[in-house]
Order: C-alpha cells, then structure tokens, then sequence
C-alpha cells in the first residue's frame, strides 16, 4: 500500500505539471531483484490505472556508466577502496568510546582512508575484497557550500558529511543506489523528485554527487508515510493483508484502492 501511494502521488504531480511519469526498474542488487518481483509491479501498476512512459530504464543493463562516474570520481582523487569486512568495522566501532553516528547509523570509522598507495597496491594485487569509499571530507571541501530545495520542507543546506565516507560500489553490487540514481535523474531528465519522507536525508548526498559530476539539481517531494491507524507503524512488505494481490483477491476496487492509498480519482 505504502509503495501504491508513492506511485500514485508521483503520477498526480506529473500529470498536474504536463509531464511525463517515468517507471525505472533499480535492480542493481542482483541477490534481492527478482523477475517475478518486477513482474508484479507491473501488473499492480496497470491495475491501478498508472501509465508511463517507455521504455523502461534497467539500472543493471547500466553497470557501464555507472563505472564511468566512479572512475571520474577517482580522477579527482575523491575514492578510496575499503578492505574492511562488516566484522572488522563493528569490532573497530566497538573499540571506540565514543562513536559517531550519521543517520544510517554507526559512521565507518576510516580505517582504510589512511593506507597508502603501495598499501592500497598490495592489498588489491592479493585478491582482497574492496568497497569503493566517497572521502567525504575530501569531496565536500571541493563542491563547497550546497543546497537543494524541497516542495515540503523548503529550501535545505546540504549536509552529506553526517553519513561518513559511504560506499559507492562494492564487488557484488558494482553501484550503490546513491550513485546511481544521482545519474540516471540526470540522464533521463527528471526535474522532479518523488519519494517517501524516509529518504529524505539521503538527497544530501545526492546532492553532493551533483555538484561532483557536474549534473543537474532537480527538485524534490518527499510526501509522508502511510502507517497502521492503531500501531503508528509504518506500512512494509510483512503487512501481507493490504498488498495490493491480496487486496484485489479481497474483491478491492482499484478505485478503492486508491482511496485507501490516500490518492483517490
């Protein structure tokens, strides 16, 4: 249902603005996506009444480009890759008394930002895993002082350094969500931002991404989140009995469900 209203509330401002809704299947984590997932929300979409605009942009048919920013990004001497496993930073987290926190969480303490190239050399000519770092101290020193501006909350200060050095791609996954939906909103032409309010803070680094890349700053909506009327819960996958299957298996209308979704007509 959550998902429902977020397309939903992104085709309304679309149609309102006479411009086009676009449908981006982001399967760059090749573990999680699979066709059948892809090929239910398709049917939920055209269920509903929802039409967008072809063809349809595959995140994983473009690990190409998004190579093509990273290697930019180390041109300018702005990535580092990171040998530590999950284990290791959280044993190196635990040591520290005071830890900082972003809003993701524990911050990644920086451990592989202080190797050296002939380290950096080594490490990778032995086969050892890597994620690919933003050194975020590094990349908002050169972008300087950003902002972008929201529908809802109005004009916003960039503030990417409270996520840390984030990963911009590792060897299973070749490009973070980050990376690469900063890109294809540029490629595709996107002026306007929908999504739901718990990514919010994620535009700033988005942000960020921008200015490195010389790309264009759209605007964005963060709209609120659909909840539980009696637990205040936010609405997720394991609420099996308001998927949109199920819903209609229950004899919903799609213009019932639309209602329910918080966007009627």
């Amino acid at each position: 249902m959550g998902h429902a209203h977020s397309a939903l509330f992104s085709f309304r401002q679309a149609r309102e603005a006479g411009g086009r809704f676009l449908l981006r299947i982001e399967d760059i984590d090749k573990g999680r996506c699979r066709p059948e997932y892809e090929t239910a929300v398709l049917e939920d979409l055209r269920w509903l009444g929802l039409e967008w605009e072809k063809p349809v942009r595959r995140q994983s048919a473009h690990f190409d480009e998004y190579a093509d920013a990273l290697e930019r990004l180390e041109g300018m001497g702005l990535l580092y890759p990171c040998f530590c496993t999950r284990k290791e930073i959280q044993a190196e987290v635990a040591r520290s008394p005071s830890a900082p926190h972003g809003p993701d969480g524990v911050l990644y303490p920086g451990t592989c930002r202080a190797l050296t190239a002939d380290d950096r050399r080594a490490l990778r000519a032995e086969g050892r895993s890597y994620a690919l770092r933003l050194d975020m101290a590094r990349a908002v020193e050169r972008a300087g002082p950003l902002t972008w501006h929201d529908r809802a909350a109005g004009t916003q200060e960039a503030r990417p350094q409270a996520f840390g050095d984030v990963v911009l791609a590792r060897k299973d996954t070749p490009t973070s969500y980050h990376l690469a939906v900063t890109h294809d909103d540029a490629l595709q032409g996107v002026t306007l931002v929908t999504r739901g309010q718990d990514l919010f803070e994620a535009t700033h680094i988005h942000r960020l991404l921008q200015a490195l890349l010389g790309l264009p700053v759209p605007e964005y909506h963060h709209h609120g989140l659909l909840t539980d009327p009696e637990t205040g819960r936010r609405l997720a996958k394991r609420d099996k009995s308001l998927t949109l299957r199920a819903l209609r298996e229950a004899g919903k209308t799609a213009e019932e469900v639309r209602a329910m979704a918080g966007v009627g007509g």
